[in-house]
């Protein structure tokens, strides 16, 4: 667990970042950490890295980057729900842009069958793009009370959906994870927000500056605070001589 050269972090430690800033949603900030890595090989073959640098591709449309990322490294199962989805949307919105149209069921069906999942993130197992709503329901329901069925409850939903084993072990690996990525960005939205809060309190209301104190002669203390100036009026003071009662002591009592 060596510092990097010139950087001050760890590898570990970049890989933490990575994934805090993925699941987090600041992809754009991610990009920026990214780009300030060192040039370090190890360090870029690292699959938190590599994965983050894929995730940064797509968001920002760059999907000739991404499927060079996606199809020159082997990546670990538990990452490949992830990459796929990032694979098989990029190509969809090639294809809207190409077509000019939205995809149906059947258009995405002819993309997956002309770009099949590169077996770096793809085990070889098939996989059901379109569940019966019937089986949603049933592992939604299941999923309810106990997101980590045992392999023997999973064999029995399999059974019960008419799904594969794996398949069930994906949708709920795949559900737990896109709860625990909106879990990180609500906590993240909301430390944002309380901060922003704080922020604008003391923007709006700041503290009172103390009153402006100046020295005066003939004043046993010597000092005088300064009042702010009053505002101009335009009626007579009565104190004033000639003062009658009437504008510009005009038409009072005094008038000769």
């Amino acid at each position: 667990m060596s510092m990097l050269p010139s950087f001050g972090f760890t590898q570990e430690q970049v890989a933490c970042v990575c994934e805090v800033l993925q699941q987090g949603g600041n992809l754009e900030r991610l990009g920026r950490f990214l780009w300030s890595l060192p040039a370090c090989d190890h360090l870029h073959k690292n699959e938190s890295v590599l994965k983050a640098k894929a995730v940064v591709a797509f968001h920002r449309g760059n999907f000739r980057e991404l499927y060079k990322i996606l199809e020159s490294h082997q990546f670990s199962p538990h990452n490949h729900p992830k990459l796929q989805q990032l694979w098989l949307k990029a190509h969809y919105v090639e294809a809207e842009k190409l077509r000019g149209r939205p995809l149906g069921a059947v258009g995405k069906y002819r993309v997956r069958r002309k770009f099949p999942l590169p077996r770096t993130i793809w085990d070889g197992e098939e996989t059901s793009y379109c569940f019966k709503e019937k089986s949603r329901g049933v592992l939604r329901e299941w999923y309810a009370h106990n997101p980590y069925p045992s392999p023997r409850e999973k064999r029995e939903l399999a059974e019960a959906t008419g799904l594969t084993t794996t398949q069930v072990s994906n949708w709920f690996k795949n559900r737990r994870q896109r709860d625990r990525a909106a879990e990180a960005k609500e906590r993240y939205q909301q430390k944002y927000l309380a901060l922003l809060q704080i922020s604008f309190f003391f923007f709006f209301f700041p503290s009172p500056k103390p009153r402006c104190v100046l020295p005066l002669r003939g004043n046993p203390s010597g000092f005088f605070t300064r009042d702010p100036p009053q505002p101009f009026s335009l009626l007579p003071d009565p104190t004033c001589p000639g003062w009658g009662g009437g504008v510009g002591g005009v038409g009072g009592d005094n008038e000769p």
